[in-house]
């Protein structure tokens, strides 16, 4: 059965367009609420959201959908996506539900889901919840009726939980960081914790007013950080975006770094410390790391030097998680910025990330770039192009004669990678090659043909 509305994070679109209107919403989580019900009698189920005006109307019918099929509700308010998962682990709650569109502009929102455990719910779960969507409701009566109340504490005990990964031997003092929260959920979270930890914080996108989520800030408008960090004289910067579940980091010089980067510091850090890469129920599995179809070429051999294996999942964090848990291992990442440390935390977390990325540095007592020496990553060239309503590419016969003359131009130098957004009716055409401008050309040359279907 093919996936209606779940795509790779959640259901996510336009508010006030199908899916995301109060009516389907409701719905949305009367389906899920009944499906809960079949293994407890009395779900209870916590709701967190980002910064975006929309929030509180999803949040109200989220809200009414789960009480009206008998499932009680424990409100958040504004929350990072990995602090949802965290309390509703910790408070043993049956279900998180997180509204957010992420990375995505205000006018854009979505619901995200976390089991009782913290992770990302599986396809299963979600072809559960799409079937009870087609199956008309059923209303709990007046007695059974859930109810909702506030958690006002929310956000104090997450910036507990983030300091506490950090090790207590070390401290931040003497470290002047610049936090950009893209005025998103962690606008009143990010700088304590930092702040908490020693550091001499100044702080960018704290200022939410609903519709400036991401607007020119955050992960993925880093040029606001890395102005920020020049400007201040600082050491470090550290970029979330709007749900704080992934990271961008700049250093006292303004240069960039990725997930990709960060992925290989952390995992390079572990291996010199002699920290595992390995659950400890998985002592005698050979180290590894976890990337995804995007992770740059340049960071896979740079691991696999150091003997550790690298495997590729599909691009999403939820598939790098499974197979990070397939193999029993505790690092992966994507380039974006989604990090995970299953030591750490059940999921990404942006706040988590960069205090292990920081940590790495203190340890070492190395910059960010001394870390990263000899890992020049390739450079990639990624284009969007938009398809048409039931446009099949993948049954195109130029698309796929193009592709292979370009993988044989590019030899063992580059790769090409062709997918559908998960969230978008967008293709998306990457070429990675050690010659940027080869790649450029050859990404160019398959958009044009995509776009000729």
């Amino acid at each position: 059965m093919k996936r209606q509305y779940f795509g790779t994070d959640g259901i996510r679109g336009t508010v006030g367009q199908p899916p995301i209107t109060p009516d389907f919403v409701l719905r949305l989580a009367h389906a899920v609420g009944r499906v809960l019900r079949r293994t407890e009698a009395r779900p209870r189920v916590m709701i967190g959201k980002d910064t975006r005006i929309s929030g509180y109307m999803l949040e109200s019918a989220l809200e009414s959908g789960f009480n009206s099929a008998g499932v009680d509700v424990v409100l958040l308010g504004p929350l990072p996506t990995p602090g949802v998962a965290y309390l509703t682990r910790t408070l043993r709650a049956s279900l998180g539900v997180v509204i957010s569109a992420s990375h995505n502009p205000f006018g854009d929102n979505g619901i995200k889901f976390f089991s009782a455990q913290g992770t990302k719910l599986d396809d299963a779960w979600e072809l559960a919840v799409e079937a009870a969507l087609e199956e008309p409701p059923v209303w709990a009566d007046s007695a059974a009726i859930g109810k909702a109340r506030r958690l006002d504490d929310a956000a104090g005990r997450y910036i507990e939980f983030c300091k506490s990964t950090f090790d207590n031997d070390l401290t931040l003092r003497g470290l002047r960081i610049v936090v950009d929260a893209a005025h998103g959920a962690a606008y009143h979270i990010a700088p304590k914790v930092f702040h908490e930890l020693g550091a001499d914080v100044s702080a960018i996108g704290v200022a939410p007013d609903g519709l400036n989520i991401n607007k020119g800030v955050g992960a993925t408008h880093p040029e606001a950080l890395v102005a920020a960090v020049k400007a201040d004289g600082a050491d470090v910067g550290v970029a979330l975006d709007g749900d704080a579940d992934r990271l961008q980091i700049v250093d006292a010089e303004g240069r960039l770094y990725d997930g990709d980067q960060l992925l290989y510091i952390v995992a390079s850090a572990r291996l010199a410390q002699g920290d595992a890469l390995v659950a400890s129920s998985a002592s005698e599995t050979a180290p590894g790391v976890v990337g995804t179809l995007m992770t740059n070429l340049a960071v896979e051999s740079a691991l696999r030097a150091r003997g550790v294996q690298f495997v590729r999942a599909k691009v999403g964090d939820r598939y790098v998680l499974e197979e990070l848990e397939a193999r029993g291992w505790l690092l992966g990442g994507e380039g974006s910025g989604h990090l995970l440390a299953l030591d750490k935390h059940t999921t990404g977390d942006g706040l988590i990330s960069a205090l292990q990325v920081l940590q790495a540095c203190l340890r070492s007592g190395k910059s960010l770039a001394e870390l990263l020496e000899g890992v020049s990553l390739y450079p990639q060239t990624l284009l969007n192009v938009r398809l048409a309503l039931g446009q099949d590419w993948r049954a195109n016969t130029a698309l796929a004669d193009e592709t292979r003359r370009v993988e044989a131009e590019l030899g063992d130098s580059g790769r090409v990678l062709i997918r559908p957004s998960g969230t978008e009716p967008l293709l998306r055409v990457m070429v990675e090659a050690r010659d940027g401008d080869q790649g450029r050309r050859c990404a160019e040359r398959l958009a044009a043909t995509v776009a000729a279907i």
